[in-house]
């Protein structure tokens, strides 16, 4: 640990980098860890209100994301990815914080900011671990050609699920999009456009019971909680979008955190309850998340941890 640094910064996606940028801007010595960059967009085929950009595609948003931080890449901002950048723990030592990364390595600084963002929350019924990657997947982007000329079915009535469908639309026989509550979450544009296709339909009220298959997915089970009827699907390809979970595990021993994971946060300025921590984005209990909010509270949480050091 041979460099001390004003502020570690945990995470790669928008929030992350535009913390990593603002803090180099001010001359804060900074360490940028994260596995790869881009957040959960990454896989996002075409995103639409990323302000400033009327379309670009996660891949190249993550590419952007990452020129704009290696700008600044020097003294002032060091950077590093892959298993140096996964964070497994986070500890306070004294007056500073010593971070612990995936490749053994660990260093030392006097703030920390956490954006790791979140994880694919997992469909938790029978035959959903069996079938994982044998028909059940969580990425319409990486998975869905496979797909083509089948019936499949979109669990989650948000953005994500309805963006999905969108995308299996084009190459799979029919699209079920199925969703617990009575109301689907997604915008109503999206919603209005998606449900127009002829392949595609859409349930409300439905409680997932099973996944059911052979050596692969063959069926989806649900029961409609307005009769109470069970049902059956016969599809071979189940996609999930059912939210995410806070990427926060390593560091619930040192700060508050809700029932779901995600780190409390005073609104006003994203301290956590640990003095000299602040957090942005998805991994907090902010009420929204979106891409442009994630970085605007990371920038909020740069401007505070500059006055917070310098005032000290």
């Amino acid at each position: 640990m041979s460099m001390l640094y004003d502020l570690i910064i945990i995470g790669g996606g928008p929030a992350g980098t535009a913390a990593g940028v603002y803090s180099a801007r001010k001359k804060l010595k900074t360490l940028v860890l994260t596995p790869d960059f881009g957040g959960q967009s990454a896989v996002s085929p075409d995103i639409h209100n990323w302000i400033g950009t009327q379309s670009i595609s996660g891949s190249d948003l993550a590419k952007a994301l990452e020129s704009h931080l290696r700008a600044y890449e020097g003294a002032n901002c060091v950077i590093q990815t892959g298993q140096a950048g996964r964070v497994v723990g986070l500890a306070k030592s004294g007056d500073l914080f010593v971070v612990t990364t995936a490749d053994g390595q660990s260093a030392e600084g006097k703030t920390v900011l956490i954006t790791a963002g979140s994880v694919r929350r997992k469909l938790a019924v029978p035959g959903a671990t069996e079938f994982d990657q044998k028909g059940l997947t969580y990425c319409a982007t990486c998975d869905g050609p496979m797909f083509a000329d089948q019936d499949v079915v979109v669990i989650g009535g948000g953005n994500a699920g309805f963006e999905s469908a969108a995308q299996l639309l084009a190459y799979c026989k029919s699209v079920t999009l199925l969703h617990k509550n009575a109301d689907f979450k997604a915008d109503k544009i999206t919603v209005d456009k998606v449900l127009a296709n002829p392949k595609m339909t859409g349930i409300l009220n439905t409680e997932i019971v099973e996944v059911k298959g052979d050596k692969f997915v063959t069926g989806l089970v649900y029961k409609d909680k307005i009769s109470g009827e069970i049902k059956e699907l016969p599809v071979t390809g189940i996609f999930v979008e059912i939210g995410f979970l806070p990427n926060t595990a390593w560091a619930k021993n040192i700060l508050a955190t809700n029932d779901f994971g995600a780190i409390k946060i005073d609104a006003l300025n994203q301290k956590t309850t640990t003095d000299g921590i602040w957090a942005a984005g998805d991994c907090t209990d902010a009420l929204y998340h979106q891409n442009n909010i994630a970085a605007g509270d990371a920038v909020k949480a740069v401007e505070d941890i500059y006055r917070w050091l310098h005032l000290k």
